[in-house]
């Protein structure tokens, strides 16, 4: 299942990371690690986070993405399912809307 994995990185660890040159490393191995679809490092309230879109084969799954965050920035992660148009047209909202609405 695609997710959108979304990393908030708290200050400290991760600016005593950078000062000592080790932050882009272990960047780069948790992205070799986790294969995103796709990832942004960007601004999320004031701090730095990453926005990563991964794909999931199942829960227990889970770890394997978030431990990475977890063990090396002590980073709070967010997991979001994300559907592409296609996803949303197999989705069945004409149906659902029957039955609901």
């Amino acid at each position: 299942m695609r997710m959108m994995l979304t990393a908030h990185f708290p200050h400290e660890p991760f600016n005593s990371l950078v000062r000592e040159g080790r932050a882009g490393e272990l960047l780069e191995r948790i992205v070799e690690a986790i294969k995103p679809e796709a990832i942004y490092f960007v601004e999320l309230d004031g701090a730095r986070a990453a926005v990563a879109v991964v794909e999931v084969p199942d829960a227990a799954a889970v770890p394997s993405f978030a431990e990475p965050f977890f063990l090396n920035f002590n980073a709070d992660c967010e997991f979001r399912i994300a559907m592409t148009p296609e996803d949303l047209a197999r989705a069945g909202l004409d149906a659902l809307a029957k039955q609901w609405g």
